[in-house]
């Protein structure tokens, strides 16, 4: 009987939970939009937080910050906005600006030193020196791997496709800056085939005066002459590049207009650098070039997208 009663008492608790919280008829699905709309929401607000977080360290100028809320931004493997994409360009830029603007002094420094024959110094520089160039190649590893793993393959339109390509070129060719031997081979040969990805889509898709597509001609032609030294390919590209801009420069919106001959200037400015720079040759050239020539200059950061506030 004891047992019977039990049964019977189970049985009870059973059919009872059963009315409070029935469960789905079976064969029905059951519904789970709710709590999907929910994660996408949740998901939405991270990014937005991470985009707030990244502009609110570009205002304190705490860059390393900036890059890591950007990282989280990019891995979302969404198409990023114009807005998301400079914010990302800016942050890796001032990150790696401030260590090539560090490595090109201390290599200064080295030189000097070394034609002074103090090998005691020399030795302090190049240890030091050594330890710039591995935080250069973590930066320059880390964005690639960023843009190879997430954004090169969510990239929708062509500009962000040129956009994405010439930012591989640019960080391999920051990797070859410092590079010897077989590894500044490789690093310049994936700049080149970036650049020309990038080059290829951008004479289909972008106007010869789309800021993107002149920042693009203006670090390829700095490619070829820094790191592939050929002065005459360096200034064909830049020259073409400024020609075809100016040929069309009366279609140019008004909301790039800045941009764009901000980087048609720049053109100019190392059409003459290289040119006197040929017309007058230095006493020393390739790699034993002084490292206080004057600068050829690239495309900034702020210039690369869409007008907003420039980096400083």
């Amino acid at each position: 009987m004891a047992m019977e009663e039990a049964r019977t008492r189970v049985e009870h608790l059973k059919l009872t939970e059963e009315k409070l919280d029935p469960p789905p008829d079976k064969g029905k699905a059951v519904d789970k939009s709710s709590d999907i709309e929910g994660s996408l929401q949740e998901f939405k607000m991270g990014v937005e937080e991470s985009v707030y977080l990244a502009k609110l360290a570009e205002q304190a100028e705490r860059y390393e910050e900036m890059v890591e809320n950007m990282k989280v931004v990019a891995s979302a493997d969404q198409e990023l906005s114009v807005e998301e994409r400079n914010l990302l360009s800016v942050a890796y830029k001032n990150v790696i600006g401030a260590r090539r603007a560090s490595w090109r002094i201390v290599t200064s420094i080295e030189q000097k030193e070394e034609s002074k024959g103090n090998e005691a110094q020399v030795k302090l520089i190049k240890d030091y020196r050594q330890t710039i160039e591995s935080e250069l190649q973590k930066i320059c590893q880390d964005i690639l791997d960023v843009l190879d793993k997430h954004l090169i393959a969510s990239a929708q339109t062509g500009e962000s496709k040129v956009f994405y390509h010439k930012m591989k070129g640019d960080y391999h060719r920051y990797l070859a800056e410092f590079a010897v031997s077989e590894k500044r081979k490789g690093s310049a040969d994936q700049s080149l085939e970036a650049y020309k990805s990038a080059t290829e889509i951008a004479s289909t898709d972008l106007a010869p005066t789309h800021p993107i597509r002149l920042g693009l001609a203006l670090n390829f032609s700095v490619f070829y002459y820094e790191i592939l030294n050929s002065p005459d390919q360096a200034c064909h590209l830049a020259k073409q590049a400024f020609d075809d801009a100016i040929a069309e420069l009366d279609t140019l919106s008004e909301e790039s207009y800045k941009d764009s001959t901000l980087i048609m200037q720049l053109l100019r400015d190392n059409l003459t650098l290289w040119t006197s720079s040929e017309a007058e040759p230095q006493e020393s050239s390739g790699a034993g070039a002084s490292t206080e020539a004057p600068k050829t200059e690239e495309a900034p950061a702020a210039a690369e997208t869409a007008p907003r506030a420039k980096a400083e």
